[in-house]
């Protein structure tokens, strides 16, 4: 390479990374130095509040039985016989 292009290689680096420098201040920014601010959390305690009775009564329906519908005496209910 002669020394002209090695000198022209260098000037065209330098631009680029000049514009490249003042380009990507304009797109992205400079980051700000403000202070951000944070939710506030409850502190938690040890204490239960008993639900409402108006929901969990002993008259209430017990999702947790069993529900038997017909009967079952039918071991292999898929078998065909």
């Amino acid at each position: 390479m002669k020394q002209k292009d090695i000198a022209l290689i260098i000037v065209i680096v330098f631009v680029s990374a000049v514009l490249s420098f003042f380009l990507s201040n304009a797109l992205i920014g400079t980051p700000q130095n403000k202070k951000q601010k944070a939710a506030v959390v409850e502190v938690i305690t040890s204490d239960f509040q008993e639900p409402d009775k108006k929901f969990f009564n002993e008259k209430s329906v017990n999702p947790t039985q069993t529900i038997t519908i017909g009967d079952s005496s039918n071991q292999q209910p898929f078998r065909g016989n």
